[in-house]
């Protein structure tokens, strides 16, 4: 997956560059990702948990804010107030493109930039630190004296950083010392979550019990145990997402269907025909089918395996659900076709995979096409993959339930 490029006029009224990742699958809604001190939007900890998030159907955008970009100009200079406003701009431009954002990430100070940033965007339903200082005079940690001097006495300096050059003008002092950020997240009141490991040698994990403390209900914390600052193993950001996913979900917009689900379910059987190693039969009502697996695995390969029953199930509803769609909207759909491919993807949270691939036969135009691809991912089997479910399991009494077809 390649996020689209996307660029607009940050704060300071330069384009700022960065890319969307789309939220695969049923979109749950957007988020902006604010990155680490001299990071950028190509940073580890930046593409793994944007892409893992769109995996979760949260859509992000990633960017870099002014003076950090690997393709910044010598002479932009790093300012946590323009960081500030690059986020309110970047949140402006995602809302003019449709994409409005309901949540903001923010990576140690781009995590405190998002505190400060969320007050003036009523729109933003939550805020999500991780890593984050609780106040700015952490950041004066990375200067040497002799580059503080400098940047107090001349108005600005180029100061080397993890082994590239920034440009420090003496208004980032200056905010150091004007910003309270415990008093900006207590005055919030915004659903936060506070994300931090207690062995980070960057920033300290007394600054996540700063933050957590000045937050108003609702809040939560989420410890990630052995991580590093910058999340540099993928278990590690994969974890981060898939908490920040789960978390967010209460406060994103519901997942609804937009066509009630038409099926009145009557329950199915499988039983085993003990005829093969694996073999079944599958009933429901007057309908019967083989399950299996293929030959290679030691099956008979005479049906269906069980994940192909499932990926059979989101193809099957999807297609219904096109086709009432297209109906109610008068739109001149012939036929519609999808095929569901499952796998399991290494290094990914949770690691299943349904590849949905749509044909749509007619002599539709391109918004219709479009629509009627949105309402794919609505159909109510793929928001019970999306949401999860309850799978309660008990012991019968019985020998055999009602309806289970005898051995062949």
């Amino acid at each position: 997956m390649t996020g689209t490029p996307f660029t607009f006029p940050g704060g300071g009224g330069s384009d700022l560059t960065g890319y969307l990742e789309a939220p695969e699958g049923t979109p749950r809604g957007w988020a902006i990702f604010a990155h680490c001190f001299t990071c950028g939007k190509d940073s580890r900890a930046a593409v793994y948990i944007a892409r893992a998030l769109s995996r979760a159907g949260i859509g992000v955008l990633r960017f870099d804010f002014a003076g950090t970009g690997i393709e910044s100009s010598a002479d932009e200079a790093i300012s946590f107030a323009s960081d500030v406003d690059d986020l309110k701009a970047a949140a402006e431009a995602m809302a003019v493109a449709g994409k409005a954002p309901s949540l903001l990430v923010g990576h140690s100070l781009g995590g405190t930039a998002a505190i400060v940033a969320a007050a003036d965007l009523p729109d933003i339903a939550a805020v999500v630190t991780i890593g984050a200082p609780a106040d700015l005079q952490h950041i004066l940690r990375v200067f040497q004296p002799a580059d503080l001097d400098a940047i107090a006495s001349e108005g600005e300096a180029s100061v080397e950083i993890a082994g590239r050059p920034f440009l420090i003008r003496r208004s980032f002092l200056e905010t150091v010392d004007e910003v309270d950020i415990e008093r900006s997240i207590a005055a919030l009141r915004r659903p936060v979550l506070v994300m931090h490991s207690p062995v980070d040698q960057v920033v300290g994990i007394e600054h996540a019990s700063r933050i957590f403390v000045a937050s108003r209900h609702p809040k939560s914390f989420v410890s990630l145990d052995t991580a590093d600052h910058l999340l540099t193993d993928v278990e590690d950001a994969n974890y981060v997402s898939a908490m920040v996913a789960a978390w967010a979900s209460r406060f994103l917009p519901p997942l609804a269907a937009d066509l009630p689900q038409v099926e009145l379910a009557n329950g199915v059987v499988a039983s085993e025909t003990l005829a093969g190693k694996f073999q079944l039969t599958v009933r429901s009502g007057g309908h019967t089918l083989f399950a299996d697996e293929p030959e290679s695995v030691g099956g008979l390969g005479s049906g269906l395996s069980p994940y192909e029953l499932v990926s059979a199930g989101l193809a099957a509803c999807t297609v219904m659900t096109m086709r009432l769609y297209a109906n109610r909207k008068g739109f001149p759909l012939e036929r519609a076709t999808t095929t569901v491919r499952h796998e399991k993807v290494a290094d990914m949270v949770p690691p299943d995979r349904f590849t949905r691939t749509v044909f749509l036969d007619g002599p539709l135009n391109d918004e219709q096409r479009a629509r009627i691809l949105e309402i794919a991912d609505r159909c109510p089997v793929d928001l019970t993959l999306v949401r999860g479910s309850d799978v309660q399991t008990q012991l019968s009494n019985n020998a055999q339930p009602a309806g289970a077809a005898p051995a062949i």
